[in-house]
């Protein structure tokens, strides 16, 4: 397998894997599970488990979905007031933004993994082809390795380690402080930081684990 496929495949394995356990994080069963642990911290504003199950829902389905913004603009309480302010709404869009990117890249390294295969399947490369799965486990065990431990220590050694890390993350995607709300606003009583520490570190644990089944898993012929 020439060398260039062989790097191209390694480097596309760690961009399955992430996108893999960033797809499923964007279903219910995160949130639900998440809502549901008994460190989960409690909203001071008054929404209880329920509301915030039922409001995350539409949140969540809106990054994935091909909706526009009215589909989370619309959304209103029963004293008629809406669930998300101009800023919100207008963080949500950046943020389906990226999402879409993010899973965009996800579909098209599966497809670039699936295409490699073939090709080294044609060209006797299967050996090579495996060898560079292998290799891209183990970078996604570095990868992943790093951000378990940056959400781990923020967990429990320090929060500002997490929220450094936090706020780059941010600066990558998003303009100036427009990710930054009021702790009375919707988005952060339904996803506060510890959500969003659990998040990193489930991301983590699922791309390591994938990394590590490619890297001890796939046997040498």
């Amino acid at each position: 397998m020439k060398p260039t496929l062989s790097y191209l495949t390694s480097l596309l394995t760690p961009i399955a894997l992430i996108g893999l356990a960033l797809r499923i994080l964007l279903t219910p069963l995160y949130y639900t599970v998440e809502y549901n642990l008994p460190y989960f911290p409690t909203d001071e504003y008054g929404f209880t488990r329920e509301d915030r199950l039922q409001w995350a829902k539409p949140s969540v389905q809106y990054l994935v979905n091909n909706a526009d913004i009215s589909y989370l603009g619309d959304l209103q309480f029963e004293d008629g007031s809406y669930l998300y302010n101009e800023r919100e709404l207008k963080h949500m869009e950046d943020v389906k933004s990226v999402v879409q990117g993010a899973l965009l890249a996800f579909y098209a390294s599966l497809a670039g993994l699936v295409l490699l295969a073939f090709i080294s399947h044609r060209n006797g490369w299967m050996e090579e082809y495996l060898n560079a799965l292998r290799r891209g486990g183990w970078w996604m065990i570095g990868l992943a390795g790093a951000l378990a431990f940056i959400a781990g220590a923020g967990i429990l050694l320090n929060p500002d380690i997490f929220w450094a890390f936090f706020t780059w993350f941010h600066t990558l995607f998003f303009e100036g402080d427009t990710w930054l709300f009021y702790y009375s606003d919707t988005l952060i009583r339904l996803f506060p930081i510890r959500f969003w520490q659990d998040a990193f570190l489930w991301v983590a644990i699922i791309a390591l684990g994938g990394g590590a089944g490619l890297a001890f898993g796939l046997k040498r012929s």
